[in-house]
């Protein structure tokens, strides 16, 4: 029997950014006030439709420049300054999520080093950094005073399910340093731990760790004094993806 492409409905695909970054030693995320229906006026996660021609990849990649101004980083090229770690995050589907037609959403979760205040492009009227607890309060107010609502279509739960990957991943990998610039202190980078998981680490403790840890981080030979008090030595990323052993995460 010939296939018979009209015999099934028409739905949409979408992707959705759940972009992070670490400022002013809090984690915050990425949210665009939508211009357009559904849910005009409403903070969501940036995003838009793939369009016929291009992969997953392409299309996250598109809205998150377009959206935020940021790039993807090529892990074999130099690091850049508006550079952003891109991996695809989880898919969701329940036919409800959309008002406007049955829409499947391919999310990704995109890291970043503290960046400045994002430009907004594609059918977003503002874009701003939030602390991502504030994005997942239901009601209350913002730390700029404005009234909290819930984030649109499903996306408290599509970023809720991003901060967690992001938490569990930095205990067995080198993501964290994706929060770092390419030369960062042993101290940047706990606070970039501290941040993620909404705790509070020894630093000595910290440093024998990481520094402990085989192809975590390479010494630069130079140092610092951006942080103040004494000059401070530079690492950058080593080579290893996997941390052996891993950075658990305390208990809260």
């Amino acid at each position: 029997m010939a296939y018979d492409p009209s015999a099934f409905p028409p739905f949409a695909v979408t992707v959705d950014l759940v972009v992070l970054t670490v400022r002013r030693h809090s984690l915050c995320a990425l949210a665009v006030r939508r211009g357009e229906p559904p849910f005009q006026g409403r903070w969501a996660l940036p995003g838009g439709f793939v369009r016929a021609g291009e992969d997953l990849a392409q299309a996250a990649a598109r809205e998150l420049a377009e959206e935020t101004g940021l790039c993807v980083h090529d892990p074999v090229a130099p690091a850049q300054d508006n550079g952003a770690h891109l991996e695809q995050l989880a898919t969701y589907g329940d036919p409800d999520r959309d008002p406007r037609m049955r829409v499947v959403s391919v999310a990704h979760l995109a890291l970043a080093p503290d960046l400045p205040a994002p430009r907004a492009g594609g059918d977003a009227s503002n874009a701003r950094w939030a602390p991502v607890e504030e994005l997942l309060e239901q009601s209350g107010y913002g730390h700029d005073g404005e009234g909290v609502a819930p984030l649109a279509f499903d996306h408290a739960r599509i970023l809720s399910d991003g901060v967690e990957r992001a938490r569990s991943k930095i205990e067995y990998s080198s993501l964290a340093t994706a929060f770092c610039p390419p030369e960062f202190t042993v101290g940047e980078l706990r606070r970039v731990y501290e941040a993620v998981w909404s705790v509070v680490l020894d630093p000595r403790n910290f440093h024998r760790k990481v520094t402990g840890t085989p192809g975590f981080l390479v010494p630069t030979g130079g140092t610092t004094t951006r942080q103040g008090g004494r000059p401070a030595q530079l690492f950058r990323a080593g080579g290893a993806t996997l941390l052996n052993p891993p950075m658990l995460r305390p208990e809260v």
